[in-house]
């Protein structure tokens, strides 16, 4: 069978006595405190300013934009993660339909996402601890509070978070969710409060001009303006859902279990963004607020609210990371399902006896401190976006390829509409994608040829699928 072509057998469950394994220790509300914890975090405590200065008032409906293409593709990962909960995620997936050569692409590619977003998340902590570390007066030199965008050296904050987090992931990943579970606790309290102080301060005079860079994305010095050039950067607060799929392995109920995380995280976090950035926008001028690393707090800080922005402030230090920990969760679990199939080196595909694949994690928290020591979160979160939508495009194209081939499958999830819902998550996507800056765009394509490159050379030989069809055919 070719490379190109050859696929993995569709499993309803994961086999036993083939290749390294993750231990179910997860429940639906570990799920969607996974979800939820992934979603709530830099977009809106740091990204609702970068996307305001992006596309004025008319934020609230890039926020919109970006959930609807992100909801209709969290329905066709419901389904498909329900379907066949095996680690891997879209990589998984698209292995099952679409062929190796995809499936490594597309793999390759939430490589690229879930690092990117570790480093980026890392970046927008880093922007309210450096406020509290001003606060207290903490003799830190400024050349290690910024990157060399900023006019520093590194940025120490994000290195810190991002390896502090990597340790708290070898603990284990049931130890490691109970402590997410508690922070998103932490942030959603932060982000209630948030609500209520910014509510009487509403002036609805701040939403004109609504949408001073018009709805459409247009390219000024590098950047996409507009409702949907906002939303392309936008998009990156969204996902995050994707990794709960990455978990498929380790819930103890995935068939009801991942649905509820899915579906629910999405609906939940679709409403905290609009009401937050509504508040936001009502207490603030846009063209304030928009140009501070800290949006929330700031916001705070004009209606008079300093202790409580020191509050909020806080709080984003200490549940932001959970962001960190989930996308890196997510990262490592595609690494160990990409060399479990023998694309990437078996050594990859090590558990340690907590049951966690310490090698990748610990690689990808060394890798994602280096990058959000070095690179601004717009850069980082633009990038990331492209690997996304790529994984996005191909989970939709996996659920209508198997409604085609295998309609008689067994599922306990079915995306509603699926010929209506397929398409539009396909093509909303492929917008989005086209709103990234060309910078953007050269890179992922630069990504994947490189990506292309290391598979020929390596995955292809490696493919424990190849080794399986040499078995049969001699």
């Amino acid at each position: 069978m070719s490379f190109i072509t050859r696929r993995k057998a569709i499993l309803l469950v994961q086999p036993e006595g083939v290749g390294n394994h993750l231990k179910r220790t997860l429940g639906w509300p570990h799920l969607m405190a996974l979800g939820v914890g992934a979603i709530v975090g830099t977009g809106i405590y740091t990204l609702t300013g970068v996307a305001a200065g992006l596309a004025g008032p008319a934020v609230i409906l890039s926020f919109a934009a970006a959930g609807l293409v992100c909801a209709c593709a969290a329905l066709c990962y419901a389904e498909m993660a329900s379907l066949s909960p095996q680690a891997g995620s879209a990589y998984a997936y698209s292995y099952m339909t679409l062929g190796e050569l995809v499936a490594w692409i597309v793999g390759w590619s939430l490589i690229l996402e879930y690092t990117l977003v570790c480093s980026a998340v890392s970046v927008g902590w880093a922007g309210y601890a450096t406020g509290l570390i001003h606060s207290a007066h903490i003799p830190i030199p400024e050349n290690l509070l910024a990157g060399p965008d900023a006019g520093g050296l590194m940025n120490l904050p994000a290195i810190f978070i991002s390896l502090v987090v990597t340790g708290m992931l070898l603990v284990g990943t049931r130890e490691s969710a109970t402590v997410n579970f508690i922070l998103v606790c932490i942030k959603m309290v932060a982000l209630g409060i948030f609500v209520a102080l910014t509510l009487p301060h509403f002036d609805a005079a701040h939403f004109h001009p609504f949408a001073p860079q018009g709805y459409g994305a247009h390219e000024i010095d590098g950047k996409k303006y507009g409702v949907m050039g906002a939303a392309a950067i936008i998009f990156f607060a969204f996902y995050g859902f994707d990794a709960i799929s990455t978990a498929s392995e380790e819930a103890k109920n995935p068939k009801r279990d991942l649905t509820i995380g899915i579906v629910g995280s999405m609906l939940l976090c679709t409403i905290i963004y609009m009401v937050v950035a509504a508040c936001a926008l009502g207490a603030s001028p846009y063209s304030v607020f928009s140009k501070d690393a800290a949006p929330l707090a700031f916001v705070l800080n004009q209606i008079g609210q300093p202790r409580m922005a020191s509050l909020i402030a806080g709080a984003a230090v200490v549940a932001m990371p959970t962001v960190i920990m989930v996308m890196m969760y997510g990262q490592s679990r595609v690494f160990f399902a990409m060399a479990r199939d023998g694309l990437l080196p078996t050594v990859l595909s090590a558990v340690n006896k907590r049951g966690v694949p310490a090698t990748v994690t610990i690689m990808t928290g060394l890798i994602s401190a280096a990058v959000g020591g070095i690179m601004p979160l717009s850069e980082i979160a633009s990038l990331a976006n492209a690997g996304t939508l790529c994984a996005f495009i191909a989970t939709a194209l996996a659920v209508m390829v198997l409604r085609r081939r295998a309609p008689q499958l067994p599922r306990p999830f079915a995306t509603p509409l699926v010929w209506l819902i397929g398409p539009a998550a396909v093509l909303g996507c492929l917008y989005l994608f086209t709103s990234l800056s060309t910078k953007t765009i050269e890179f992922f394509f630069a990504w994947n040829a490189i990506g292309v490159v290391v598979y020929l050379l390596f995955g292809r030989t490696g493919s424990r699928l190849r080794a399986i069809d040499e078995a049969v055919g001699s």
